[in-house]
């Protein structure tokens, strides 16, 4: 069993339990086994019994009240159908088998008798005995020869196959009646589990804790549109050292978006919405009454503002003016630190999952589609109560998911860490990176001139044109007319994706000009012609937006436009970063990269003084690991040998199986894993190899701690580096 999978037993186990299904096993013995005796019991006790299954082996146990209920095919098997399927009666399953054998579960059987061949053997002979002992009539030398040699391996695959149906186990079958899940039990489970769909479907069926709507949940508002509701508000607001404020806009990206309404809370319950826009007619404060005297409140680094993804708000603040020092809780972040692995770290999912509450939708303030509205065009008094909730929940999260981190230990690596990332973020976005456009234009035109020419050699190639975007066409091209081999098969037919086009791309050209004409054409589309598009108009340059909780090894996240995988191992790739450029005259652009920065905390966290040597020297480290664990001279340590240690030194160090080490480097999952347990037992110091790997793993977050420094340092000297 990989090891991967042998923690997962238990708790299949205590989920079987939640939903009130009994589970059922004897030590030693194969659930097979368990079946088999279960069936025959529940049987000879007067039940009409039904196995779902798919395997064979269970065939043995049809009876006049027993049928298999085969779940793929939605059909049952009984007497009737396993004399159709395989010629036999149930008694003489097992002998069937002992002459068929079953590679899959290593039942040898005897070579060169099928099902059809051993069929007709027992219709003549009845049983595997039977048929031994008449190998001499068994039609065709060859057949008779092989019976004789094998008849022993027959006898041995008849035990191998034959069910236990006689375990000394205990059955209480009103223990097995239907009853209610414990769906408390399954929501708390599914939810550790991060399995959405089946969270929310426990949570909906949970007698005790149904999600209240948003018109149950007592909660009070104000709509502050005055300027002497506003003064009050604001003396108030003064007095408080901490609270939440969340804006309301016109738009998603912050750096074009104006400012329609402010959203205020510092207690459980109690919210306030400031609008400063909405429709024609509506009672408004002015908008820049509001940011002049919040402006200082706002910028006291004393104060602690805490919100749901609280970077969109400084953005807009600072497009604004305003810059804001003093952060609190980011419930998005906190949310991300407790659990990694979710899918969603959203409001809406944030509400459901800790305060058992739906918030309002969106959409049914501004609608969907080519009627949705601008939030200036929704009612203040809708408005209002959109916003005022949003802030009252972030308010709450923000207090609740703060305790979380600090009785978890994870409140440093919050506070210290990734709290003071949030404004360096701001920073970098808000000064984005000029792009070339001309150039980008220039890089466009010739690579479409390329992609005409590689066009022209496909179709010279292949001898015909034909839709090179086409799946379908290409397949009839590949498959059928160049007679290449199908690797890989879809619903819709063979197979064309990259993986499959890089494996035939030996045997002939053009799968090889299949995979260029691709990649021009993804450079051009996704850089190239996107990237002056996404120019901000107020300032002439890209901004992208990073994100702290996307990657679940704690890496930032790029997206509009990602800027993290600009291409860099093609020539064409390579010339697209010719068009970042310095935002100012005599400015340059400066690349910097941590060397081998995983490598190194694997050696200060184990300690291992030849690791340690080898940085300290400025060795090649990926040869260094490979002389000490396949035990050879640093001077001959060969090419596949340092590809073998590279590959686990930026892989199994993260948590990558033998599997997935066996499947890089084509190797046998074996001996994958047996170079894994090398690898930790030589680092891992006093420690166990799997402690070791947890500590590496965990501490490889603290290395946000040093982007801080850089980010920082580069932001405070208005760098664009």
């Amino acid at each position: 069993m990989p090891d991967d999978l042998r923690p997962q037993i238990p708790l299949l186990i205590e989920l079987l339990a939640a939903y009130n299904i009994p589970t059922i096993s004897h030590a030693g013995w194969e659930a097979d086994d368990v079946i088999a005796t279960l069936a025959k019991r529940a049987a000879a006790d007067g039940f009409e019994v039904r196995i779902v299954t798919n395997d064979k082996d269970h065939r043995q146990l049809i009876g006049p009240h027993i049928k298999l209920y085969n779940i793929r095919k939605m059909r049952l098997m009984d007497e009737q159908g396993l004399q159709e399927d395989w010629g036999i009666r149930p008694d003489q399953v097992i002998d069937f088998q002992s002459l068929v054998g079953d590679s899959v579960d290593n039942v040898p059987g005897v070579p060169g008798i099928g099902p059809k061949k051993a069929s007709m053997l027992l219709h003549h002979f009845h049983t595997l005995e039977g048929v031994l002992e008449n190998a001499d009539k068994a039609p065709g030398k060859k057949l008779a020869e092989s019976l004789k040699e094998f008849a022993e391996q027959a006898r041995m695959s008849r035990r191998l196959v034959t069910l236990n149906t006689e375990l000394p186990i205990e059955i209480d079958w009103e223990a097995a009646r239907v009853r209610e899940p414990d769906w408390e039990r399954l929501h708390d489970m599914f939810t550790d589990f991060g399995f959405r769909r089946y969270a929310e479907e426990a949570r909906i069926n949970r007698p005790n804790k149904p999600l209240q709507a948003s018109g149950d949940v007592k909660r009070h508002w104000e709509t502050v549109d005055t300027p002497e509701a506003f003064t009050k508000f604001a003396a108030v607001l003064s007095q408080q050292q901490s609270f939440c404020v969340d804006l309301e806009t016109t738009s998603t990206d912050p750096l074009q978006a104006d400012l329609v309404g402010w959203a205020f809370s510092w207690e459980a319950g109690q919210s306030y919405y400031l609008p400063v826009d909405g429709p024609a007619g509506s009672k408004t404060l002015k908008g820049a009454d509001v940011l002049a005297a919040l402006r200082p409140i706002l910028s006291d680094p004393a104060r602690q503002i805490v919100n749901q993804n609280i970077k969109y708000d400084l953005l807009v603040l600072r497009r604004h003016g305003i810059q804001v020092t003093g952060l609190g809780v980011d419930s998005m972040i906190a949310d991300y630190l407790l659990d990694a692995g979710a899918r969603s770290h959203g409001l809406d999912e944030l509400a459901q999952r800790h305060l058992h509450r739906k918030t309002i939708p969106i959409s049914d303030l501004i609608g969907t589609g080519k009627q949705q509205l601008k939030m200036f065009e929704v009612e203040v008094d809708r408005a209002a109560e959109y916003a005022s909730e949003d802030a009252d929940i972030a308010w709450q999260l923000a207090a609740m998911l703060g305790d979380r981190l600090k009785q978890e230990g994870l409140w440093d690596l919050y506070w210290n860490l990734e709290r003071q990332l949030i404004p360096v973020l701001v920073e970098m976005e808000f000064n984005g990176v000029k792009v070339d456009v001309g150039e980008l234009r220039r890089q466009s035109d010739e690579l479409t001139i390329r992609l005409d020419a590689v066009m022209a050699e496909i179709y010279e190639i292949a001898g015909q044109e034909f839709n090179i975007n086409s799946p379908k066409q290409l397949a009839k091209i590949l498959f059928d007319e160049l007679k290449l081999p199908v690797l890989k098969r879809t619903k819709t037919g063979p197979s064309t994706n990259e993986e499959v086009l890089l494996r035939l791309a030996p045997k002939h050209r053009l799968p090889a000009k299949i995979i260029q004409h691709r990649m021009l054409t993804k450079l051009k589309g996704t850089y190239l012609d996107a990237l002056p598009k996404l120019v901000n108009p107020h300032t002439g340059r890209v901004h992208t937006s990073f994100s702290q909780v996307t990657a679940a090894t704690g890496r930032l996240a790029s997206s509009d436009p990602n800027l993290q995988n600009i291409p860099i191992r093609t020539e064409e790739g390579r010339r697209i970063r010719k068009a970042f450029i310095p935002r100012e005259p005599g400015w340059r652009l400066v690349c910097l990269d941590y060397s081998q920065i995983e490598l190194r905390m694997l050696a200060h966290f184990c300690q291992d003084e030849s690791l340690l040597t080898a940085f300290r020297n400025g060795e090649d480290i990926h040869r260094t690991v490979a002389a000490q664990v396949f035990n050879v001279p640093l001077a001959e340590v060969s090419s596949d040998q340092r590809r073998v240690a590279k590959a686990v030194n930026f892989g199994v160090i993260y948590g990558q199986t033998a599997y997935g080490l066996a499947a890089t480097l084509g190797i046998d999952p074996t001996d994958a894993e047996e170079f894994i347990d090398d690898y930790f037992g030589r680092y891992s110091g006093s420690s166990s190899s799997s402690s070791t790997r947890s500590t590496v793993v965990a501490s490889l977050a603290t290395r946000r701690r040093c982007s801080v420094a850089v980010a920082r340092s580069t932001a405070s000297a208005h760098d664009d580096s």
